[in-house]
């Protein structure tokens, strides 16, 4: 061999030595776990399988498929001692605000116990007094209570809407006589009760515009007005009633009746 010739091998024998190096060093790299190569008689290291000598997959981060973002490294996390900036911000508490209401809307009325008030509450007559067993005190005729008569308007109008409740009901009767027979019997006071005469004593005293005692003007009570006595167009058309019974019309009577 040549000194030629033996100075090219050489030089191919070193590069094939730093290539196979190379090579060494890169499956090395690649699989740093892999056992170790031993070499053969011909002290050549085999050749790394493809499996071991190929590069690895290139990673892919995985990404939050809700948020649509790769999640959260510890580098976004903020300092244990640096809270983030929306921690601590001052927020209205809204912890009773989604809680429904318990309280009801109106605090449940007490229950009554008090007995249902009648449209007549005992006698509302001017001064009448009665004893524990209900019966009326009686008085003499110099006791009597002085009427307190009602204004002109309010005895008009009373008069009026009795009238039109006597016509509805074909009772007889006219402005002039109901006018004249109640000023004389109660001078227009319609809470006037009689506490001497003999009804009076009978318990059964006159009361109202019109001095009608009670079962008189129960009798004739007409339906549709009040059942008070002392109601002054309930008063006026039952005595009307009572008087086109007995006298034809109110305005037949010119004195008690």
């Amino acid at each position: 061999m040549t000194a030629s010739t033996t100075g090219i091998r050489r030089t191919l024998t070193h590069t094939g030595l730093l290539a196979g190096i190379a090579t060494t060093g890169a499956a090395v790299l690649a699989l740093p776990f892999a056992p170790t190569a031993t070499a053969d008689d011909g002290g050549h290291t085999p050749a790394a399988t493809a499996e071991r000598t190929a590069a690895p997959t290139a990673y892919t981060p995985i990404t939050d498929t809700t948020l649509g973002k790769a999640p959260t490294t510890i580098d976004d996390q903020p300092a244990d001692d640096q809270p983030a900036d929306d921690e601590h911000e001052d927020k209205p508490d809204t912890r009773d605000e989604d809680k429904p209401d318990t309280k009801p809307e109106t605090e449940p009325a007490a229950e009554d116990t008090a007995e249902p008030e009648t449209e007549a509450v005992g006698d509302q007559g001017r001064g009448a007094r009665y004893s524990e067993d209900g019966t009326l005190i009686t008085v003499p005729r110099e006791e009597q209570p002085k009427p307190k008569p009602a204004s002109d308007a309010d005895i008009d109008r009373w008069i009026d809407q009795a009238l039109e409740i006597m016509e509805d009901n074909g009772i007889p009767g006219t402005y002039e006589g109901i006018h004249r027979n109640l000023m004389r019997e109660s001078s227009g006071d319609p809470l006037t009760i009689n506490l001497w005469d003999t009804n009076a004593e009978k318990n059964i005293p006159s009361k109202g515009l019109l001095q009608v005692i009670d079962p008189t003007f129960e009798q004739y009570h007409v339906e549709g007005t009040s059942k008070n006595i002392y109601d002054p167009v309930a008063n006026i058309v039952a005595a009307c009633n009572y008087a086109a019974d007995r006298y034809g019309t109110m305005d037949n009577v010119d004195s008690a009746y």
